[in-house]
């Protein structure tokens, strides 16, 4: 089936009744009916109980589900990923994680995850008879204490 949306002309109006839409776009009114419940974006209702009206991009946007439809042969859902995909904004250069924690991102990163990996290393080791203390913005240290029993007390030696 030739790609026919090139060729029609949308008349430059802001917005469209159902019937006008139907009749540009070649498609019967129960068609659009079942592309507006796939797609509802489409058309605006200005208020409740009121007809929908149909922007001049609606009008393009339902041009475009028929070609993907007729032409490409693609299902509704395969359409609707589609139309999404192509309106995905495009990435920006720069990295998006920069914008939101600051431009030393890399830095603080780093520096949570040495502290994750040392709390990791932490909770992986024998926890018996060891204590531990934590220092903000440093490795984490592991103090290792062996006591040795007295009667009334106890000394603590490091190893």
């Amino acid at each position: 089936m030739p790609d026919t949306s090139a060729s029609i002309e949308i008349p430059k109006r802001a917005l469209f009744k159902a019937a006008e839409v139907c009749d540009i776009v070649k498609v019967q009114p129960y068609v659009l009916r079942s592309w507006e419940s796939e797609f509802p974006e489409l058309g605006v209702s200005k208020s409740a109980g009121a007809p929908r009206v149909y922007r001049r991009v609606d009008v393009e946007q339902v041009l475009r589900i028929k070609h993907l439809l007729l032409v490409e042969g693609l299902t509704l859902a395969g359409a609707r990923r589609r139309l999404e995909e192509e309106a995905a904004p495009v990435a920006p250069d720069e990295p998006v994680i920069d914008e939101l924690i600051g431009q030393n991102a890399r830095e603080r990163l780093t520096a949570v995850k040495r502290g994750l990996r040392s709390i990791l290393d932490l909770l992986s080791g024998n926890g018996a008879g060891e204590e531990f203390r934590l220092r903000a913005g440093h490795r984490a240290k592991v103090s290792h204490k062996k006591t040795t029993g007295g009667k009334n007390g106890s000394r603590t030696r490091r190893r």
